[in-house]
């Protein structure tokens, strides 16, 4: 048990959502001094930054305004002094028994991350809203525990920090999740190396006069193999095995990571239980939809001269995204192109990652597993958010082959963190952009992504308010401000938006892209649509996870539905009875109620409302929560692959109790045992808060090749201010016009004191130069050495 650290508010939107609802009960944490160092920064803000006009002449150039936080980032990651002094102090315990990555073997312990232990609400609440001192600060530690017949993932915590001799101490990890096994969770890929290099190859060696005569190449497991194998994620964890289903799939030849464009149509079924190789066995193969129990069954059938040869997949132009065909008319010419006048209308303190602009306030995190994150999110002084952070993204497969079927990603296990690679100013986020670092820590190497987050205002292509009559018309613009960062998880590339409006509204938003896993053609005509000469689009669910802990005027609140429902109506002025509708209100009062789909015709409205605070008119004042975009849930029932994994993604809201000791609806390593995953969210429901579900059903289609494009991959949810304001609060904006006019004469124009955008723009000075793109900087920290960084950016593909 832990006495330090006490449970934590939880809310989650993904595509799919989470939501938190009432007050944070916790352990009391003890207090103590901490120092933060000042971080080594290399972020900076785009060429472009702000202009302001002189007389008509040439912008000045402005930055974002120098500013200071109101208050330490309490959820920014540990400092690299902190990051190294950890590393250090871990490999000195003689019980942990450490090795050091790079050297590491199979059979060795090693350090896999060392990040922030993220703080209790009820700990923090006291520092950001009053007087009280930080947090203290711990570090959360991944172990890779494989000097063992059992090797194990193994979460610890270390702390308090700073690393003190005396004071500093580790002990297993496990008060935030549902499984107590003191923070420990299988490991099944602890030989996933040696399974490939010792096993599978050999058994695929042994066909290489079948793969020459069919696709001309082998797999060997030689760095001059023109195929690959690899197969479904997670492996199948059932009847007390393991077990592996893999397929060959051609190796893309150039830059463009197009394999998985490359199914060749066989695949080949192994038992891994256990970690001694002599246990191991090779269980068949499948082709053509024919098993062959045996090697020599499958020889021998297709060396009978009554074999079926199918054809192959071949990487060609169709596969690559440079530019192909006729260019359109007018195309090279340049496009619209964005610019910011007045330069940056917010304000950024780059050290502490705080962001203000207009009535809205907030922290920003990142971290290894889930990316991009934002805290204590405000509008007016008064907290909407305090946690808006995605929890897991689910990519689920269905096919009529094995390895389709049998793949369903949980993504953090990979990371976002890892792929959110540095952003292209002018594609990724306008020119005049201001961009941020982010940083995480890994096998004893601390990662920077320079200017992998970006903060822009833009003017949207619909205005914020319109109203035209005889005498006068009235137009709003509708400005909004975006946090954005892209993370390309292996073969999928996702765009993650967080946009805030005049309104007082806020939007998540996803959108994907990439290449698509796709499928075999053979046999799959059920699953997918045939896209290519021997390729067919297979169909999968993207299902991903959010946790939105609002706190409405406070910290208990509760989540009202209002249903527009069919009624007969009887009224005194009426002589007969009429058909029509009324309002019928409600309140999610315990968990069991709190499992929502979205099956009314869009007739219930979802909000988080506080119920001791109505407006003057007795409304309860709230944010409304709209799905945008397409929100879903996974059309799998009970699914074969994830069992209890991600139970999270079968709703498309979900109502909990928020609860120190449930920060997380998700954990990377759920996908080690299905059936006894780290975190289980079902188990959340005892009473504690709200969960919604974002996502895409996604069937590709010839459209998505080579890329799925964002347009029409994309999914949202939105949250509006309800009953909050007295008004529409957009209208303190002067960014609008009213003209007035009468019989075709203009007789006034209101701009309510606008600025004019009169400066001149040297567009070509503005211009991003690709050959400044510079790629992740990696700083060694054991032994620690913030001299000698160097640039190295990995990918899964």
């Amino acid at each position: 048990m832990l006495s330090s650290l006490s449970p934590q508010k939880l809310g989650l939107l993904g595509l799919g959502l989470l939501l938190l609802i009432g007050s944070s009960e916790g352990v009391p944490q003890p207090k103590a001094a901490w120092m933060r160092g000042a971080r080594a920064r290399l972020a900076k803000n785009s060429k472009w930054n702000s202009k302001s006009y002189v007389n008509g002449s040439a912008c000045v150039e402005t930055s974002p305004p120098d500013f200071q936080a109101p208050k330490e980032n309490v959820w920014d990651g540990l400092t690299n002094w902190e990051a190294a002094s950890v590393t250090q102090w871990l490999f000195a315990q003689a019980d942990l028994n450490l090795t050091r990555s790079d050297d590491a073997g199979d059979w060795d312990n090693s350090v896999l991350l060392v990040e922030l232990m993220m703080p209790n609400k009820s700990d923090v609440l006291p520092y950001v809203d009053g007087n009280a001192t930080a947090p203290t600060r711990y570090a959360h530690v991944v172990l890779d525990l494989r000097a063992t017949d059992s090797p194990t993932y193994s979460d610890i915590l270390v702390g308090p920090l700073p690393v003190t001799n005396g004071t500093t101490t580790w002990q297993p990890l496990e008060y935030p999740y549902t499984r107590k096994t003191g923070g420990s969770i299988r490991n099944l890929d602890a030989d996933s190396d040696i399974i490939m290099t010792d096993f599978i190859y050999p058994i695929t060696a042994n066909i290489s006069d079948i793969t020459m005569d069919l696709w001309g190449g082998a797999a060997m497991g030689a760095d001059n193999d023109t195929l690959d194998v690899w197969g479904i994620d997670p492996v199948w964890q059932y009847d007390n095995k393991l077990t592996r289903w893999d397929t060959f799939w051609n190796k893309n030849t150039d830059v463009f990571d197009a394999e998985t464009l490359l199914p060749l149509g066989l695949f080949l079924k192994t038992d891994v239980t256990g970690r001694d190789p002599a246990n191991w066995t090779f269980e068949g193969w499948l082709y053509n939809d024919i098993f062959y129990p045996t090697t020599a069954d499958f020889r021998k059938a297709y060396w009978s001269g009554n074999f079926t040869k199918l054809g192959a997949n071949v990487e060609g132009d169709w596969a690559r995204t440079d530019q192909q065909g006729p260019v359109p008319p007018m195309d090279t010419a340049s496009p619209p192109s964005a610019i910011a006048p007045s330069g940056a209308r917010y304000s950024v303190d780059q050290a502490r990652k705080y962001v203000e602009w207009m009535d809205f306030s907030f922290y920003i995190g990142f971290t290894r597993d889930t990316g991009l994150a934002l805290y204590d999110i405000r509008h007016k002084g008064q907290r909407i958010i305090y946690e808006l952070k995605l929890q897991e993204a689910l990519a689920h497969y269905a096919g009529n082959d094995p390895v389709q079927s049998g793949t369903a990603y949980l993504d953090s296990y990979y990371g976002f963190g890892p792929y959110s690679f540095q952003l292209v100013p002018g594609y990724d986020c306008p020119s005049y952009a201001t961009f941020v670092n982010t940083s995480f820590f890994v096998s004893e190497t601390t990662h920077t992504h320079i200017n992998s987050v970006c903060l822009f205002e833009f003017d949207a292509d619909y205005l914020m308010q319109s109203h035209t009559n005889s005498a006068y018309t009235a137009k709003t613009k509708n400005i909004y401000f975006t946090v954005r960062a892209v993370a390309d998880v292996g073969n999928y590339s996702y765009l993650f938006s967080y946009i805030f409006y005049q309104d007082g509204s806020i939007k998540v938003e996803v959108r994907a892209s990439g290449y698509i896993q796709a499928a075999y053609y053979a046999n799959n005509q059920d699953y997918g649509y045939h896209i290519h000469d021997s390729l067919s689009g297979s169909m999968h669910d993207h299902v991903l996870n959010w946790k939105v802990d609002f706190d409405i005027l406070g910290t208990a609140n509760t989540m009202e539905l209002t249903t527009n429902v069919p009624v007969t109506q009887n009224y005194v002025w009426s002589d007969h009875p009429r058909n029509t509708m009324k309002l019928q209100r409600s309140f999610v009062e315990t968990e069991d109620d709190g499992k929502i789909f979205y099956t009314d015709n869009g007739r219930t409205q979802y909000s988080i409302i506080n119920a001791d605070k109505p407006n003057k008119y007795g409304e309860y004042r709230g944010y409304r929560i709209l799905p945008a975009d397409g929100t879903i849930h996974l059309t799998i029932e009970n699914s074969s692959n994830l069992i209890d994994a991600a139970n999270w993604a079968k709703y498309d809201i979900a109502v909990t109790k928020q609860k120190d000791t449930e920060p997380r609806s998700a954990h990377p390593y759920n996908g080690q045992d299905v059936y006894d995953p780290v975190i289980n969210f079902d188990k959340f429901f005892d009473g504690e808060s709200l969960l919604q579900e974002l996502g895409m059903h996604h069937i590709p289609h010839t459209g998505d090749l080579p890329n799925t494009v964002f347009t029409t991959a994309h999914s949202g949810v939105h949250f509006m201010p309800l009953n909050y304001y007295a008004g529409d609060i957009s209208r303190q904006t002067v960014n609008m016009i009213r003209i007035n006019y009468d019989n075709g004469t203009v007789s006034e124009v209101e701009t309510f004191g606008q600025q004019e955008a009169l400066c001149e723009v040297d567009l070509a000075k503005e211009e991003f130069d690709p050959f400044s793109y510079t790629g992740d900087v990696v700083i060694r920290k054991f032994p620690y050495d913030p001299n000698d960084p160097y640039f190295e950016t990995d990918s899964i593909i």
